[in-house]
C-alpha cells in the first residue's frame, strides 16, 4: 500500500508548498501548476494510471482535484475500479469507509451547487454593475502588446525571448502570431 499525493495550484505564480508539507507522509506526490476548469491535466492522469490496489490518494482539497460533481464522480469510480481509496484531507473523508463514499458523494453535490450560486451572483453583479456603467470588462492584456510582439518577431527574437522581454506567456506571443498570421 502507498500513499499517493495530488497538488494542484491553478496559475504559475501560486505556490504548491502549503499542500506539498500537509502531503510530506506520501510515498509520491504528483503536482502541477493548471487551472481546475481544465479537461488537460497530465499529472492527474499519470497519478490515475500510477495508483494500484490497495494505494489511497490523498488531496488536502476537493477542489485541488475535481472541477466538478461529475469529474469527482469519474474519478471515484475510476480508483474504486483500481481498489483505490481516496482521502481528502480537509474534510476527513476516507472512501475505504462506505461513510467516506457516501461523504464524497454529498460533499461533491454541495460544492458544485454552491459554485452554481457563486457564478449566478457573479454574473448579476456584473449586469448591475453595467447598467450603472460601472463595468468595463477585463482590460485587455497580452494582446495589447501585440505591436510589440510584432517588433520583435521582425528582429528575430526567440518567442521564449519576447515572452520575457514582453512580460506575457508563450502561448500568449503564439496566438498574437496566430491572429495575425504571421
Amino acid at each position: 500500500m502507498a500513499l499517493v499525493g495530488y497538488a494542484r495550484v491553478s496559475t504559475v505564480g501560486q505556490s504548491l508548498d502549503t499542500q506539498l508539507r500537509a502531503l510530506a507522509e506520501c510515498n509520491h506526490v504528483f503536482q502541477e501548476k493548471v487551472s481546475g476548469a481544465s479537461d488537460d491535466r497530465p499529472q492527474l492522469a499519470r497519478l490515475l494510471d500510477h495508483v494500484k490496489a490497495g494505494d489511497v490518494v490523498v488531496v488536502t482539497k476537493l477542489d485541488r482535484l475535481a472541477r466538478n460533481t461529475r469529474h469527482l464522480l469519474d474519478i471515484s469510480e475510476s480508483l474504486q475500479r483500481k481498489q483505490v481509496a481516496l482521502r481528502i484531507l480537509n474534510l476527513g473523508i476516507d472512501t475505504a469507509t462506505p461513510t467516506g463514499k457516501l461523504m464524497l458523494t454529498m460533499i461533491g453535490a454541495i460544492a458544485t451547487f454552491e459554485r452554481e450560486l457563486m457564478l449566478e451572483r457573479q454574473a448579476e453583479g456584473i449586469e448591475l454593475a453595467k447598467q450603472r456603467g460601472v463595468y468595463k470588462g477585463r482590460k485587455p492584456t497580452a494582446m495589447a502588446k501585440g505591436d510589440e510582439v510584432l517588433a520583435l518577431v521582425k528582429r528575430g527574437l526567440p518567442r521564449a525571448e519576447i515572452a520575457r522581454q514582453t512580460g506575457i506567456s508563450i502561448s500568449s506571443v503564439q496566438r498574437i502570431l496566430r491572429a495575425t498570421d504571421k
